[in-house]
């Protein structure tokens, strides 16, 4: 199968929304972390209890439950760790590879599709993944990955790698900034085609640099949350 037709080939098996079936579209609004958004200014970003306050006035002020985005944004959010900060432009890493979900901690994550565990690890550097979970899917012969990330401790507790994940399955909680990295409550959503030799792990933020290898290998996530956003 050809990667250019794996969102399509996704799209009609319907996908498992990846925070369960209990909400709308009304309950979704889109939020801009770019380097763009003015609002920002005002926000001190390397806080995670000032930036959550920002994102929860943002949701309420929409009368959501929700906020979602960040796929291939450019973020500013990124400079106060060194995980990620370098001193040249090109391959400082701000370009963010997944979809953000922004909702309260423990909300429950569900698999989107039938699948395997691939693997899972405690990321635990400061600004990273926090607890993450690896999935591998197969679909008429093509393989390819899905990732979650900012999870909770407890959704690591007794996985066992190769375990079979059923589509609608719960597979995790969402973590706290205390265990998840520094950041408001939020899944990082992700989809691989070539993990390489990455286990519970995988560039989330990459450079202007390889940003153009980073999009063919990891599509936009958002299908997987089709008629909601």
């Amino acid at each position: 199968m050809a990667i250019s037709k794996l969102p399509t080939t996704l799209k009609s098996l319907s996908p498992f929304p990846v925070l369960g079936t209990s909400f709308s579209k009304l309950d979704f609004v889109p939020l801009d972390l770019s380097v763009t958004n003015h609002e920002l200014k005002a926000v001190d970003v390397s806080s995670s209890s000032d930036l959550e306050r920002f994102i929860w006035n943002h949701i309420k002020a929409h009368n959501a439950k929700v906020a979602y985005g960040g796929y291939l944004e450019e973020r500013g959010i990124y400079n106060r760790s060194s995980h990620f900060n370098k001193q040249v432009a090109t391959t400082e890493r701000n370009i963010h590879l997944g979809l953000d979900l922004w909702i309260e901690a423990d909300a429950p994550i569900y698999a989107p599709l039938d699948g395997v565990l691939h693997s899972f690890k405690d990321n635990n550097n400061f600004g990273d993944y926090g607890p993450t979970l690896i999935l591998k899917h197969h679909i008429d012969g093509f393989e390819f990955y899905t990732l979650y990330g900012h999870l909770s401790l407890k959704s690591l507790s007794g996985k066992r790698v190769g375990e079979p994940i059923t589509k609608g399955q719960q597979i995790a909680t969402l973590g706290t900034a205390e265990v998840n990295g520094d950041y408001p409550p939020h899944l990082h959503l992700q989809i691989i085609f070539k993990i390489e030799d990455y286990q519970g792990d995988y560039p989330g933020v990459c450079s202007l640099q390889d940003l153009e290898y980073y999009k063919s290998n990891c599509p936009n996530p958002r299908l997987f949350l089709e008629g909601l956003v």
